[in-house]
């Protein structure tokens, strides 16, 4: 079974429309500009890793690509819809860092990867075949099928945040956004991490990734995009940890990609499927 991303219906056409597209994107927090006349664009199958220093807006620009922070002007579409009327969130997996994995709830690691199957099962119908084939096809991709029945918080923090990637590949989603999944994370973990998101990536997932340091994700990486201040500094190659907060970094080679001039002047908010889990 692929965990990429599920099948479309039979006689549908595939959907061309790239994955992501920001326009001129801002974002305000308490009356404080975050993002600043964000533009960019994701292809299909590329690993994008958004860095940055902390308050340079990479997470804040995340949130917004998943509708849990509305934006003040510009517009944001996934696959090809314009965010506020996208309404296809099986297609979209969403893996948050890994605080309230647990939620103080004492659900086992199969619950909580169970739960990633809610946006493909109409409400409160039972599992089906199908649904716990790709529950435990996603707990074996991140090496945790012999800690299934154990309660989440038992688990150190970097099983935690396997336990959220497992949940997200659960739902067989096209697209997939990770925030910082490897922070506080020992390299053990974040070596397991890689490897399953490795082999996300060579079965064709297109992957947006906050990252403050790649570490081991590195050779991952299609591409970086690099915050300053809100406004995109820098979109090319994956740097060196080093370069990227470099504190002259992005003052004289930084460069964008014009993703177009016609943009709405506000995009209101709406409400993700996993909102009430951040």
């Amino acid at each position: 079974m692929s965990l990429t991303s599920a099948a479309p219906d039979a006689g549908s056409a595939p959907d061309s429309a790239d994955p992501v597209v920001v326009a001129n994107a801002s974002v305000a927090l308490r009356g404080r500009p975050v993002l600043r006349g964000v533009e960019l664009r994701v292809r299909a199958g590329q690993f994008v890793a958004l860095m940055g220093a902390n308050g340079s807006g990479k997470s804040t620009l995340v949130r917004a690509m998943t509708g849990l922070l509305p934006l003040a002007s510009g517009q944001i579409d996934l696959f090809g819809t314009p965010l506020a009327r996208f309404e296809d969130w099986q297609r979209i997996g969403f893996v948050p860092q890994r605080i309230g994995a647990a939620s103080g709830v004492p659900a086992s690691v199969w619950e909580v990867v169970a739960s990633g199957r809610l946006t493909r099962r109409r409400l409160l119908h039972r599992l089906t075949r199908a649904d716990r084939a790709a529950i435990d096809a996603a707990i074996e991709e991140v090496g945790l099928t012999d800690r299934a029945s154990d309660g989440v918080a038992t688990l150190s923090g970097g099983q935690q945040q396997r336990v959220l990637i497992a949940r997200a590949l659960a739902g067989q989603p096209d697209l997939f956004f990770l925030d910082e999944p490897t922070a506080g994370v020992d390299l053990p973990n974040q070596q397991t991490l890689t490897e399953a998101l490795d082999r996300l990536k060579a079965g064709g997932a297109t992957v947006v990734l906050v990252a403050h340091e790649l570490g081991p994700l590195r050779p991952l990486v299609d591409r970086a995009i690099v915050l300053r201040d809100g406004r995109v500094a820098y979109d090319g190659p994956a740097l060196e940890d080093h370069q990227v907060h470099h504190p002259l970094f992005g003052e004289a080679h930084s460069h964008h990609h014009h993703v177009g001039d016609h943009a709405p002047d506000h995009a209101p908010q709406v409400t993700a499927p996993w909102e009430d889990q951040r």
